[in-house]
């Protein structure tokens, strides 16, 4: 059989990815977290749903490709199941409720039990989810919800509690290599008709980012490639240029592989979890003073279109945050990139982004005025304010004096170094400090001057 001709009837085979899709929990590669002998996972795989247990429902949390919808069909495989998938893109409040009453049906007349895969449950609405709770909490279906982003913050606590939250794991390079291999020889994938070369095997590893069906589908489209470079297609003039086998199967080559690729891609969801998780993680290495992961985290960031004015505005927040009085040239630099990004645009504007990572990692690093102004924060918000000092109140409106407003407030510029020796915190707070420096960069003389200050202040 041709892989590419039509199959029998004129229908079109399955995509590869489908077609190598596990056909049981056993066959799933790289979740052994979840597939160990009496996981729950594999209970719910395994069980009689018309036992005493019965079944349960399952949100399976993880990136694409890693084997979610797998498992939602691992568990419809079960004695006494039937499977309906849904998607949440398309589907509404009206077609869950039909699956529902078919579920009912097909237990009451059927004795089967209905395995519902939900794709994206992270775009259901409030509503749409609630309208599964009451199948769900009966356990008139065996609800498998899959979804990119984190169950806690996209998914309602009710539907939550009444299932299992699993957490697939992004695959290695080692699961993909078995994955792909497999692909070439099995009767469902390839079938051996082709040769996989080690640079077109590492190649496409290296583009799927863990992802098994971008693995899948770049060796689908680099077979195809090879075919009809081998069939003369690639040149035109009905020689072929590809490289056969001794046995005379095509072979297929990085260079296929990067033509099917086009481009490798970036994993990373500008709305869901990986987009908190890069963004954290960039923040945290220009906090930890490595200028190369944070120049590679901002590159994800470029690569995957994040919007140059969020990772500005993270920046310029951390040059406060992270770096302060260490050296208060670091706002200047955030700011400064923040203006070029806006005045010349992408791409030309990473480079001024990137300066200014490179400098606020390399500085030397305070949080002191961060801390100082949540420390002040929240004394305001537990109610320690008291009352401003009357010297320091408003005193330019008529009759202020006469209310002893103003009345005996120094000027500071009336005295050495330009310090008056007078209360400034209300009298409740006198003595608390909020600012507390450290001995970094440049803020080690302002702990010094903060000394002297602090003495020039006292009252006399």
């Amino acid at each position: 059989m041709d892989l590419f001709d039509d199959a029998a009837g004129g229908s079109v085979l399955d995509p590869l990815a489908v077609r190598m899709r596990p056909r049981s929990i056993d066959e799933l590669v790289g979740q052994d977290h979840l597939t160990f002998k009496g996981s729950p996972l594999r209970q719910l795989a395994e069980s009689d749903p018309r036992g005493v247990a019965g079944a349960t429902s399952v949100i399976l949390y993880g990136p694409p490709g890693v084997g979610k919808t797998t498992i939602a069909h691992a568990v419809s495989h079960a004695e006494g199941r039937r499977f309906v998938e849904l998607s949440a893109i398309t589907a509404g409040v009206k077609d869950v409720r039909e699956v529902i009453e078919n579920a009912r049906r097909d237990r009451e007349m059927r004795g089967l039990t209905t395995v519902l895969f939900l794709d994206e449950i992270h775009r259901f609405s409030k509503a749409q989810q609630d309208a599964l709770l009451p199948a769900v909490e009966n356990r008139l279906v065996v609800l498998v919800a899959a979804t990119t982003e984190n169950p806690s913050f996209s998914v309602i606590a009710p539907l939550v509690s009444r299932s299992l939250v699993l957490q697939l794991k992004p695959l290695t390079e080692e699961h993909l290599r078995t994955l792909v291999t497999r692909a070439v020889s099995d009767p469902r994938g390839l079938a051996g008709q082709f040769e996989l070369s080690e640079e077109a095997l590492d190649y496409i590893v290296s583009v799927a980012s863990g992802d098994a069906r971008r693995s899948l589908t770049v060796l689908e489209a680099a077979a195809a490639s090879a075919k009809a470079e081998k069939d003369g297609g690639a040149e035109g003039d009905g020689a072929g240029s590809g490289a056969d086998s001794d046995s005379g199967a095509p072979v297929i080559e990085e260079r296929h592989a990067a033509e099917a690729a086009q481009a490798a891609v970036v994993r990373y969801d500008r709305a869901g979890d990986q987009h908190y998780d890069v963004i954290s993680a960039f923040i945290k290495s220009i906090r930890g003073s490595d200028p190369d992961a944070a120049l590679h985290y901002l590159a994800r960031m470029i690569s995957a279109g994040e919007d140059p004015r969020f990772i500005c505005r993270r920046v310029v927040i951390s040059a406060s945050e992270d770096i302060g009085m260490a050296d208060p040239n670091a706002l200047t630099v955030a700011v400064s990139a923040q203006t070029a990004v806006e005045r010349i645009g992408m791409p030309e504007g990473r480079i001024p982004l990137a300066q200014a990572v490179v400098y606020l990692a390399l500085a030397p690093k305070s949080n002191a005025a961060y801390m100082g102004i949540n420390k002040a924060l929240a004394d305001v918000k537990a109610g320690k304010s008291g009352e401003v000092p009357p010297h320091l109140r408003d005193a330019h409106y008529p009759g202020a004096k006469g209310l002893g407003h103003g009345v005996g407030y120094k000027y500071s510029h009336d005295f050495p170094h330009s310090v008056s020796p007078q209360q400034y915190l209300p009298d409740s707070l006198v003595g608390t400090q909020y600012y507390d420096p450290t001995d970094n960069g440049y803020e080690k003389g302002m702990a010094e001057r903060l000394a002297i200050l602090q003495q020039l202040r006292e009252p006399k």
